[in-house]
């Protein structure tokens, strides 16, 4: 064997080494796509650049088509960061033993899901859910993506507590959109007469001005309880060093771009730990859906 041909294999298996450690070291994250999907690339981009600078490493956001697309590609370690709802993350962190909730926004502490109706149907708003009960007897309805906290754990969990009835049962119909922004489209419609969507979505849409109020309102707001959260692998720390776990949950607390937190939209976020979502947990467990 030749010097040449020697050298050429060192600085072969030299190059391969340091593409794969620079592979390896690059930092992937998804997110549950709750909206319209030009929407989340544009808005995670931006805190894929964000990240890479703090972080002082290459930074990827990969976007999937389900709820259960993101929770596996955790599971499997193609992502290492992944922004959950509530349900999604209590799913995902069972599947990764060592993984945790890091941070939530602001107004995840207390989320809300907003009950809407098509005003064909002449159901008005009500403090008190058990007073519709008559009114969306039989009608049809829509949930959001079947893994989402807000678009059907909550309300489901509300209907069956308050009605005595499964959805199935209850309804004359029932559906799932796949997101919050198809909910809403669908009953302003009319092609379900009621639906149940994340509240951020619908008073996003309002102030921007995207809902005709003539054709949809909302008639009943649920309880608050903890949803969408950050949660990190158990394991970055061994891949990416010491602290990392760390450095990325307090650059994350520290993101303070209005115009990326007005995208999600969020007024910041705040330290949470898995704790916080042992009441989706239960309730998920309690109806049934906790996969």
């Amino acid at each position: 064997m030749t010097l040449k041909l020697i050298r050429n294999m060192m600085l072969s298996s030299l190059f391969l080494a340091t593409a794969t450690t620079a592979a390896a070291e690059t930092f992937v994250f998804t997110a549950i796509p709750d909206e319209d999907e030009t929407k989340l690339v544009e808005r995670f981009k931006g805190v894929a650049d964000y990240l890479s600078e703090e972080l002082d490493v290459d930074v990827r956001y990969i976007p999937v088509k389900s709820y259960a697309a993101a929770v596996s590609a955790f599971r499997n370690n193609q992502v290492q960061l992944a922004w959950f709802g509530g349900l999604s993350g209590v799913q995902a962190r069972r599947l990764v033993p060592g993984s945790e909730a890091i941070a939530q926004g602001v107004e995840d502490e207390a989320f809300q899901t907003y009950f809407i109706a098509n005003s064909s149907t002449g159901i008005e708003p009500a403090t008190d859910f058990s007073e519709l009960k008559g009114e969306l007897k039989d009608k049809t309805f829509t949930f959001g993506s079947k893994g989402s906290t807000s678009g059907r754990l909550m309300p489901e969990f509300h209907i069956r507590e308050t009605f005595g009835a499964q959805p199935d049962d209850f309804f004359s119909r029932v559906g799932f959109s796949g997101n919050h922004t198809r909910t809403l489209r669908l009953v302003e419609a009319g092609t379900y007469e009621v639906g149940a969507l994340n509240f951020q979505v619908w008073q996003k849409e309002l102030e921007a001005g995207n809902i005709d109020t003539d054709a949809v309102q909302v008639i009943w707001e649920t309880p608050a309880y903890p949803d969408y959260q950050w949660t990190i692998r158990g394991d970055v720390n061994e891949r990416f060093g010491d602290g990392f776990k760390e450095r990325v949950k307090q650059a994350l607390l520290g993101l303070d771009d209005a115009e990326l937190l007005e995208s999600f939209p969020r007024s910041g976020f705040i330290p949470v730990t898995n704790d916080a979502y042992e009441p989706i947990r239960t309730t998920a467990q309690e109806i049934g859906i906790l996969d």
